[in-house]
């Protein structure tokens, strides 16, 4: 056995979040989606002002799904991050070409 108190502790190796975080993440979320539907709902908004808030507001709730429910904020990620970027990069050049190939 290990006298090392360091080595010997479970919780030095990994950190537990706990149900707290998860209930503050749950509560954002819901509070960001509702949010976005008040915002649908209020008929006073200019539209190109509402789809860019809508848009904005998706990708906020994206990256904090990201980090709180699939755990990209903690080491160990990379590749699905590189992955997840590359996908981003491949649909915004495919939007981006689509929106090209119609307006010209």
């Amino acid at each position: 056995m290990s006298n090392n108190p360091q080595t010997s502790s479970p919780s030095n190796r990994h950190r537990l979040e706990g149900p707290k975080n998860h209930y503050i993440a749950y509560l954002v979320s819901i509070l960001l989606t509702i949010l976005a539907f008040a915002a649908v709902i209020y008929t006073g908004l200019d539209k190109s002002f509402l789809i860019f808030f809508l848009v904005g507001m998706a990708l906020v709730q994206a990256i904090f799904q990201l980090a709180i429910w699939m755990h990209m904020k903690e080491r160990g990620h990379v590749y699905a991050m590189v992955g997840i970027i590359f996908g981003f990069i491949v649909a915004l050049s495919g939007v981006a070409a689509a929106v090209f190939w119609m307006w010209w």
